[in-house]
């Protein structure tokens, strides 16, 4: 194992251990290659899928769209956690973003997850911005007397940029500074890490978005087709279409520790399976892992290989060879049969 693998699984760690100690229960999906992420975990009805990096560069637009569609599958919070960018640290406190994912450093989510204390700050070509209150602006401003030009003076910006800032506009991080030092008081906005700002516009005036926004291009382009897809795999190809008959809506997955998510309504609610086909070795490597993501994720998970050695060697693994998986009536059979493996 090099130097930069012993680096990256203790940096991993390092994250798996925060998130238990702040209360998630944590599946580790590291240990397969390729993989498009590194941990799942969930604490209450928050879900996070997390790609862990030394250096936030190496995340490319392909990774970041993946990360984006399991996101919108789950539905989880992606998050990417990183060290550097440019061959420089990444600041803490500091919300970064890399096509449409949100990236922070290991001590800023900590201070989140432990301690409730949540970034105020983003990254943005051109510097480090805040979300400015505008309410709480204006009403300093009028308890103080002060016209728009007074404050813009002390701000070192001009009139109507403060009437931007008042309006809810972001603002760079020395202004932020200098107009709560002026008033005594905060005025920056906390920033909810799972839905983090897109870089604000060019101008006098960094807008922050606001729900009305259009979505992102990496956010369109990663919407997730459902249409029919022939994976080259006969014996696969064969059970996602199964599986698709059975009124499974089955999304075929790349870089994943499961080759299919597969997910249909049941009793009002998301049914969620992650499947597998293979063979018998790599349902013993693999088939532990997704019942882990699967209990994780609050669904299910299926491995299907062409043959095994015998039923023993298949308890408490969700694994059915493909003569059982072909005897599955409809959903509620299969999902039966799967709970009875589960349990066994």
């Amino acid at each position: 194992m090099g130097v930069s693998t012993r680096r990256r699984e203790k940096a991993i760690e390092g994250i798996r251990g925060l998130l238990e100690r702040a209360g998630f229960y944590v599946s580790d999906a590291h240990g397969i290659r390729p993989t498009s992420f590194d941990l799942l975990a969930r604490r209450d009805s928050l879900l996070l899928i997390v790609k862990v990096l030394k250096n936030i560069d190496a995340l490319d637009p392909e990774e970041a769209r993946r990360l984006q569609e399991l996101g919108q599958l789950f539905p989880a919070a992606p998050v990417v956690v990183g060290e550097t960018s440019g061959g420089a640290p990444l600041e803490a406190g500091v919300v970064y973003n890399r096509y449409s994912v949100a990236v922070v450093t290991e001590e800023t989510l900590g201070d989140l997850l432990l301690e409730g204390v949540p970034p105020f700050l983003f990254s943005s070509p051109g510097g480090i911005f805040a979300r400015v209150d505008g309410h709480r602006l204006r009403g300093a401003r009028e308890a103080r007397s002060l016209s728009l030009g007074a404050l813009a003076s002390v701000a070192g910006v001009s009139r109507r940029t403060i009437q931007l800032y008042e309006e809810g506009a972001g603002a760079e991080v020395d202004v932020i500074e200098r107009l709560e030092r002026y008033l005594g008081e905060a005025i920056a906005v906390p920033i909810t890490l799972w839905n983090a700002p897109a870089p604000p516009p060019r101008g006098d005036a960094k807008r922050p978005p606001t729900d009305g926004d259009e979505p992102s291009a990496a956010v369109e382009e990663g919407k997730v087709s459902h249409a029919p897809v022939t994976t080259g795999n006969a014996l696969r190809d064969v059970v996602l279409r199964q599986l698709g008959g059975m009124g499974w809506e089955v999304v075929v997955t790349l870089r994943c520790p499961f080759d299919a998510f597969t997910h249909a309504a049941a009793r009002g609610e998301k049914e969620i399976l992650l499947t597998s086909v293979g063979n018998w070795r790599t349902a013993l490597n693999r088939a532990e892992l997704l019942r882990e993501l699967a209990r994780v994720a609050e669904g299910h998970a299926l491995f299907v290989v062409r043959e095994a050695p015998d039923r023993a060697s298949r308890e408490r693994l969700p694994v059915l060879t493909i003569t059982e998986f072909r005897r599955q009536r409809d959903r509620d059979d299969l999902l039966e049969t799967i709970g009875e493996r589960e349990g066994s």
